[in-house]
């Protein structure tokens, strides 16, 4: 069996010329950053700061956010480097498709799937949860909730996910530009938030900046309840976890990362990016930088409104409980519509993600061939609806708290994936173009793999059990389905090229791809090699 098969680069973007599966090239630098803030601000912003410093680092939770900002800028800016020479929709199941093979690439499609399926319901149900608490606080007392039978059933949920399927289905420039109205307005919600809160910042709440290093047990919220909600790493080593000091700004770290979660969605609208090879790395590293300037703003109004001693008492400490413990009670109105319209924007993009990378393996075969059809927009119509079906749904109708954790590893995994194919791809085809090289290759990307798969190692025993599980299904699929269907097993990518050029994994590469004029629709003429964006690592 042929398990590690690999199509190349130009395989990959001669499959985007298919007038039946081709996407439409809509989406500039401003579009994707906005998407990158839409998908990584959301209800977390208020929240996940103040638990930070209430469990993890007190004060030295704003070193936190630094160094979560920095491992996911550089896990992101891999996606980059792929995005400017393979610009094409599946974001790292694409990737890893042309560099570790179809299994891994199956792997990480599945995670991808797992990923934002459960990140998609999740999300539409807070919402929908956020949402009648807001009505509440405005005195409006209603409920979205519907009884039917013994079953209780959240129609908010329904009302987003079907509002932006319908605009995914009209077309993705459209729906970018609804959504990125929306974060502009959230990050205004955010900024003024901010700035009433630093007129309560004392400094005195700063002291110590680091606090000593003292047993979880010692704070109340702090430590996991059984083993199985226990850290992987705890538990495989028997430590006893310790909040605060160098070893909870790290798990402080490890925390505020997933707040960052999101980014590679970005990638997966690669294919419908104006000239990817500039546009690409540009947005997503300006959303970057939006993301984590307004996190580490958040943690220090937080961190200088109240102690964080103060916050390790709240039962769940937040942005807003800074605010009541000084007082300024109004403020839980404006936060609580901040979270509305926050997570209103993750849904969209959550909603793109998902449809791209199920549409990139249908259109390798590794899923039913139909999914991957387009309408007359130029988006995949009856995919679209087919997702925001199952999403709608399952947000309405199940309690998928407990299935949160399942979207990190998902992340975490395709980000480490995708970090270790930077330097194989580098020794594999140094004659590709590429308008954005990730600096300090081999190194650095080998790095942030480990980063990544560290992070993975704080999650707990009980998702890795469940991630077990759900990979074992996944292949199931693919040795009962995907590997005899596969278009590049079957050998139906040969002489895809303009000239009749031998497409098969075997056969000796004639040309380089596109990547350098992505705005074509089927792949150019060999280009040389010209000066990139970014560094160079000296290859």
């Amino acid at each position: 069996m042929h398990l590690f098969r690999t199509k190349s680069v130009e395989q990959t973007l001669a499959e985007t010329g298919d007038s039946e599966r081709k996407l439409v090239r809509t989406l500039g630098v401003w579009d994707l950053a906005m998407m990158g803030v839409a998908v990584a601000v959301g209800a977390g912003i208020f929240s996940v700061g103040a638990q930070a410093i209430a469990y993890h680092a007190g004060p030295a939770a704003i070193l936190s956010f630094l160094i979560a900002g920095i491992v996911c800028g550089a896990a992101v800016m891999c996606y980059a480097e792929f995005a400017s020479m393979i610009p094409v929709a599946g974001s790292a199941y694409t990737f890893t498709y042309t560099t570790m093979g179809e299994l891994v690439a199956w792997v990480i499609g599945w995670d991808l799937i797992l990923e934002m399926l459960m990140a998609g319901s999740v999300i539409a149900k807070y919402w929908g949860v956020y949402l009648n608490d807001f009505l509440h606080l405005i005195g409006w007392n209603t409920t979205t909730q519907v009884h039917v039978g013994g079953l209780t059933i959240d129609l908010a949920p329904l009302v987003i996910v079907a509002f932006f399927t319908v605009l995914l289905v009209l077309g993705t420039r459209l729906s970018t530009r609804v959504d990125g109205a929306l974060t502009v307005l959230k990050i205004g919600i955010v900024l003024f938030v901010v700035i009433v809160g630093f007129f309560y910042v004392k400094a005195s709440n700063f002291t110590p900046f680091i606090p000593p290093e003292q047993p979880a047990s010692s704070v109340r919220g702090a430590s996991a309840s059984g083993a199985m909600m226990q850290p992987l790493w705890q538990w495989m080593t028997g430590m006893k976890p310790t909040v605060y000091g160098v070893p909870g700004i790290l798990s402080g770290a490890a925390l505020v990362f997933f707040a960052f979660l999101g980014f590679d969605v970005v990638a997966t609208a690669s294919e419908e990016t104006k000239n990817p090879g500039r546009n690409v790395p540009l947005g997503i590293g300006l959303g970057m930088t939006l993301v984590t300037v307004l996190y580490m703003l958040v943690a220090v109004v937080t961190t200088g409104m109240v102690s964080y001693k103060q916050l390790a008492k709240a039962d769940s400490p937040s942005l807003a409980t800074g605010f009541e413990l000084v007082g300024a009670t109004w403020a839980a109105k404006i936060i609580s519509l901040g979270i509305v319209i926050g997570l209103t924007t993750v849904v969209m993009v959550l909603l793109l993600g998902l449809t791209r990378v199920v549409f990139a393996m249908s259109r390798d075969g590794l899923l039913p061939r139909g999914l991957s059809k387009v309408g007359k927009h130029g988006t995949p119509a009856r995919l679209q609806i087919a997702v925001g079906l199952i999403v709608a749904l399952v947000a309405s109708c199940f309690d998928i708290d407990i299935l949160a954790d399942m979207v990190n590893i998902g992340t975490l995994s395709a980000f480490t994936l995708v970090a270790l194919g930077i330097p194989i791809m580098r020794r594999k085809r140094p004659d590709l173009p590429r308008a954005f090289r990730m600096p300090g290759n081999p190194w650095v990307p080998v790095l942030i793999a480990l980063a990544n798969f560290w992070l993975m190692l704080n999650l707990s025993v009980l998702t890795w059990l469940r991630f077990l599980v759900w990979l074992a299904i996944g292949f199931m699929i693919y040795f009962g389905y995907s590997y005899r269907h596969s278009r590049l097993g079957n050998g139906e990518l040969v002489d895809c090229l303009p000239g009749g050029t031998d497409m098969r994994a075997d056969a000796p590469t004639s040309s380089v791809s596109a990547a350098s004029s992505p705005d074509s629709s089927v792949p150019a003429s060999p280009a040389p090699t010209s000066p990139t964006v970014g560094s160079v690592d000296g290859e």
